[in-house]
């Protein structure tokens, strides 16, 4: 398994910290433990244990969940994974507001304050820690100013249970709002050769207000790792069998851009993930990747990436492989999208 170099590789999320702190440093890759809960189809929850084991055992510091993943099984898995290990040594990013029902049905959202609590409680026992390193709302709750939902983030924080606010999936207004009632560490939005429309408005303003990002989905959910194939048979359970870019015309078109760049790939000596990682990863270092890799094979090659060198001409070539706005179709369905402020 490839190791980081904790000094070379590590990355600082924000400019501004809490309490007097300083901003929050993690590795300069995060490991996303979504898929080994929820939405992917089935997972083997002795090989995620053993994958995350794996990832901090490479030098990852930063582990991504939510406490809808799995409605909780997630955190619990996290608190497996890490027990015996240094609290200290890891830094926790909690998403909260999704509600789902006993079937796993979406039946809502909150981000009320008395959410922020409530939901903050259950997660600190599930975890069986403390705190919480980077709390934020999943989405905008478009019932609830952004304003009070960071406000009541930011009583935790001054309580204790909380280290750092972030946010998620939410556009530059909102994250000047935001910021203008507490320091932000992080925006957490998809980011990818396939999704790039942070770069239009988003990402400057994080920027100008001193906020990192954490980007999910660099892999574009497996469309951008090499690996995925047209007619590939998903498992139930497996959101991307509702993807727009997942379906009919437009998966043949994403997976001929795939191809496209895996010819940049080649000539790296690397593989097509390894490229769309390191790309991500060349966009500024206030930017940590998120890899959701749910088994330690596709971990070791995730953590390839930090040894891949983008030249100029490299990068030239996989804009031209894989030009902005080129990827067929929205990366959530309609009524997904319709929730993200980041969209509007």
């Amino acid at each position: 398994m490839p190791s980081i170099n904790r000094t070379a590789a590590q990355r600082t999320l924000g400019t501004n910290g809490t309490n007097g702190t300083a901003p929050l440093t993690t590795s300069a890759l995060g490991l996303g433990c979504m898929g080994m809960s929820d939405l992917y189809g089935p997972a083997d929850e002795a090989e995620s244990i053993a994958t995350v084991h794996a990832a901090l055992d490479a030098g990852v510091t930063l582990l991504d969940t939510g406490d809808f993943y799995g409605m909780g099984h997630n955190e619990l898995l996290i608190h497996e994974a890490l027990r015996g290990r240094d609290r200290e040594s890891v830094q926790i990013s909690v998403k909260f507001g999704a509600q789902r029902g006993p079937d796993g049905m979406p039946v809502g959202y909150d981000a009320s304050p008395a959410a922020v609590k409530a939901s903050l409680a259950y997660t600190l026992r599930r975890l069986r820690t403390d705190h919480v390193d980077v709390y934020r709302p999943a989405r905008l709750d478009p019932k609830v100013p952004i304003e009070e939902t960071v406000g009541a983030v930011a009583e935790m924080v001054q309580a204790g249970y909380v280290r750092h606010i972030g946010l998620s999936e939410v556009g530059a207004d909102t994250l000047r709002r935001a910021a203008a009632v507490h320091p932000i560490c992080d925006l957490q939005i998809e980011y990818s050769l396939l999704s790039r429309s942070i770069e239009d408005a988003i990402l400057p303003a994080a920027r100008e207000l001193g906020i990192g990002v954490t980007a999910y989905g660099v892999l574009s959910r497996g469309l951008l790792s090499g690996h995925w194939q047209q007619g590939r048979e998903l498992a139930g359970g497996d959101f991307r069998g509702l993807s727009p870019r997942f379906q009919g015309d437009n998966l043949a078109h994403n997976l001929s851009l795939v191809e496209a760049l895996r010819e940049v790939a080649a000539a790296k000596g690397a593989s097509v993930a390894q490229v769309a990682i390191a790309w991500v990863a060349s966009r500024g270092q206030d930017i940590v990747p998120l890899v959701g890799a749910r088994r330690r094979d596709r971990l070791s090659e995730a953590l390839g990436a930090l040894d891949v060198n983008l030249t100029n001409a490299d990068l030239t070539a996989i804009e031209a492989a894989v030009p902005a706005g080129s990827a067929a179709g929205d990366r959530y369905a309609a009524a997904q999208m319709a929730l993200l402020d980041s969209e509007r």
